[in-house]
Formats: C-alpha cells, structure tokens, sequence
C-alpha cells in the first residue's frame, strides 16, 4: 500500500472515530507500527490531524475548547457503548451512582434502567432525560430514582459550578462513573471547563469507588483544568490496553470494543 493510500485510510478513520492508535492501524493496514508514526507525523506537519500519545485526534481540539453533546455525541460509539458495558459490571442492584456528563457516561443510560433499584446521581442533563424515558411505564420500584443536581449548563450539557459542586458535595454514592476529556499519567484527568473541573472533584471526593470512563483517544490528552491525579481514581475503564505506566497508578478495566452499528457514523 502506497504512503498516499495509507494516510487516506487514515483520515477515513478519524472521520468517524474521536481518536486513533497506532497499533490498531498497524493491524488494520498490515504495516509496521513505525510506518504508521511515520504517516501520522507526515499528516501532522500537514495539519490533517493532532498526534498524541498512542495515536491521534482530529485537529481542532486544543486545552480549552469544550467540544458540544451533540458533535461528541456519534464518534467512536461501538467504543463508549463496549466502555458503560464493562463499567456496569462494578454496580450491583439498590446501589446509589454518581454519574458526570459526556457522551461516554451518556451511554450507559440503558445499562442503568435495567438494574433494579438503582439511585442514580447525574449532574448531565441528557442522562437524565433518557433515564427519565426509560423508566417510563416501568414497574414500580424498577425503574431508576433520578436525583438531578442544579447548576449551569456547559456545552457539554452538564450541570456545574457553586449550586451543583454543593448539592454533589452533600451526597454519597457507591460508585462514581467519570467521564473525561483528557486521561494523562502526568496531568491526570482533566476538562477544558474549569467549574466542571471543581464539581467533578466533588463527584470524586463523595464516593466509595471512582471510575473514569474513557475511550482511547482520550488517552494523552490534556485538558485545562485539572480533575484528580490518576492515582486518585479508582478504575480506569478503557477500550485500549494503555502503556504500562497507567496500570502501575490504578487499576484497568478493559473494553472490548463491539462490532460498529450504523449509529457509529457522524
């Protein structure tokens, strides 16, 4: 395959996806690992896309730019669908969940409306919303109790600063399921919002286990402002093997990604 039709291949994948890694495209295209460095690096200094560590995101992405719901919303879905999978495995039923927003925590709403019994936590509007339709019409007593947290809406459609960090700050919950913008073994789990960045503390300080969900084009980026330390969450729930630097600061739960459905296309 010629480095013309490599690249193209690419930028097809990155068309659909939020991120990259250089060993599935390896795999994918049937070269080395250092031909696809090689090809990202090329696409970089042309400013086709962003290289971080593993792979690569689309440009457009810096520290402080808080992508929309919606334009989050398709990318990568078979992943974040194969991440809330394996992240429900840590609930059991008449648990209470903290949950952040993000469209990879937005996909485990169907997750939750099937366990009995659940409290659910969530400081995103559009988690609420779908559990709230789930629940519809449900037995009494199955459907999950939706406890909403005020605050002001970020692109992202979360509820954050003084109203949410509080109403969070006076709650416990068993399991916290995080979403991030940025998953780094120096910076951490970070946000571009920095009001989100203080309310998702809270979410992590208030309970018994905290998750962060995270595809893999999350993984080396940095974000603005600073959540918590990586050796601050419990669970990293993932749908690509991390360098070993990860495992040695928590504990990873792996996501094996599904076949893609057509949801998976922008």
């Amino acid at each position: 395959m010629l480095a013309a039709e490599r690249h193209a291949a690419i930028l097809r994948e990155l068309a659909v996806r939020s991120a990259v890694r250089v060993t599935a495209l390896a795999r994918t295209l049937g070269v080395s690992e250092m031909t696809v460095r090689r090809d990202i690096d090329a696409l970089e200094a042309r400013g086709a896309l962003l290289r971080v560590h593993g792979g690569a995101v689309p440009v457009g992405s810096p520290s402080a730019e808080e992508p929309g719901f919606d334009v989050n919303r398709t990318r990568a879905g078979a992943a974040k669908r194969a991440i809330a999978a394996a992240a429900v495995t840590l609930l059991a039923p008449g648990m209470t969940v903290s949950v952040t927003g993000g469209t990879t925590t937005y996909a485990l709403a169907p997750l939750l409306s099937r366990l009995r019994g659940l409290t659910v936590i969530p400081n995103s509007l559009p988690l609420a919303d779908e559990l709230h339709r789930l629940g519809a019409g449900a037995p009494a007593g199955t459907a999950p109790q939706v406890l909403l947290s005020g605050g002001s809406l970020t692109p992202s459609k979360a509820l954050v600063g003084p109203l949410a960090t509080a109403t969070v700050s006076s709650l416990h919950a068993d399991v916290c399921f995080m979403g991030a913008h940025g998953v780094d073994l120096a910076a951490g789990i970070t946000t571009p919002n920095p009001a989100e960045a203080g309310t998702n503390r809270a979410f992590a300080g208030t309970c018994a286990t905290h998750a962060v969900l995270a595809d893999a084009g999350k993984l080396g980026v940095v974000g603005l402002a600073r959540v918590v330390a990586l050796e601050g969450v419990s669970v990293l729930v993932t749908d690509h093997p991390p360098d070993a630097g990860y495992a040695a600061r928590t504990r990873i739960l792996p996501a094996t990604e599904p076949h893609p459905s057509p949801e998976d296309s922008p």
